[in-house]
């Protein structure tokens, strides 16, 4: 008798706790469901629909999808923008977030108010402020014409110049380093310094260190970086639409920014879903194909 209940309190002990599991992760599996699951799937529909937000959504199967790729000139024109920006401004973003890190990973005395320094642009940025200040600065009556003006140098209209209006947008992005540079400062940290001494004693100058000891033991972080800024890049949008609006002749044109027109300025609902998931799979590959290479290039400590 003894035995069937030690039996019964063992198999119900088994069931509880994976339940209480179950409730404290409850508001996780909520948010999951409910905002992201939900929506997506609300999202998949939609873009298999003909929707104006005032009528019912029109179920027209796959027909979105075909006029975007065989008849939308301003898609490819947008993926081929954003795919300039994305392969300009992230490596350039990574590569001074790498060295401002290295200068800011020595000890000197009061290096954490430099450090705040130029973690601030990340913070402020992304901001409709900083952008409108941007606009501005690269002007044809903006500062930067202005400070080349007492140098003799003739003014250009870096925002209305097809040819130059885009890297206004990198230049931009590449200012906001800071919390790639975070990421690298706590991957420096964790670099064993025996590592370091080892070289030394080899005869390694700092120049060979950094290329046989830093840099391998940062791919891990660099990968991370990579991709998270590869993401956050495919998804530009308050700097185009408050700098450029997409202009001038649709230089600027950022998938993200043509995705709000569809979707807000003509309200085509439907179509705007079929492209926010077609941009969900341009990421997706991108993603899939760094972390395939990263069998080559990223070095584990074990």
């Amino acid at each position: 008798m003894n035995g069937a209940v030690d039996k019964s309190s063992g198999k119900l002990h088994r069931w509880i706790e994976p339940i209480w599991g179950y409730v404290f992760i409850s508001p996780w599996l909520l948010g999951l469901f409910v905002l992201t699951v939900g929506p997506m799937s609300q999202s998949f529909y939609l873009s298999l629909t003909e929707y104006n937000l005032l009528e019912l959504p029109t179920y027209i199967g796959f027909d979105n999808y075909k006029e975007i790729f065989t008849d939308d000139a301003d898609f490819w024109k947008s993926l081929q923008v954003t795919l300039t920006y994305v392969v300009l401004s992230v490596p350039l973003k990574l590569f001074f977030a790498l060295m401002v890190a290295l200068l800011l990973f020595q000890a000197i005395r009061g290096m954490s108010v430099f450090r705040a320094i130029f973690y601030l642009p990340s913070l402020i940025g992304g901001s409709v402020a900083i952008s409108a200040i941007w606009r501005n600065l690269f002007g044809m009556d903006g500062f930067l014409n202005k400070i080349g003006g007492l140098f003799g140098l003739q003014g250009i209209d870096w925002i209305n110049t097809p040819g130059t209006s885009l890297y206004t947008l990198v230049m931009l992005a590449v200012w906001q380093f800071g919390s790639s540079m975070v990421i690298f400062l706590a991957g420096l940290k964790q670099i064993p310094r025996d590592l370091y001494e080892s070289a030394s004693v080899d005869g390694a100058s700092k120049f060979r260190s950094f290329f046989s000891v830093t840099l391998p033991m940062l791919t891990p972080i660099i990968l991370f970086n990579l991709v998270m800024q590869i993401i956050g890049s495919f998804q530009m949008f308050t700097q185009a639409f408050i700098v450029t609006q997409g202009g001038p002749i649709n230089s600027t044109l950022v998938y993200a920014l043509y995705l709000y027109q569809k979707a807000f300025a003509y309200f085509n609902m439907g179509y705007a879903s079929a492209l926010a998931w077609i941009l969900l799979s341009v990421i997706a590959v991108f993603t899939v194909i760094v972390f395939w290479s990263s069998k080559k290039w990223v070095h584990y400590e074990t």
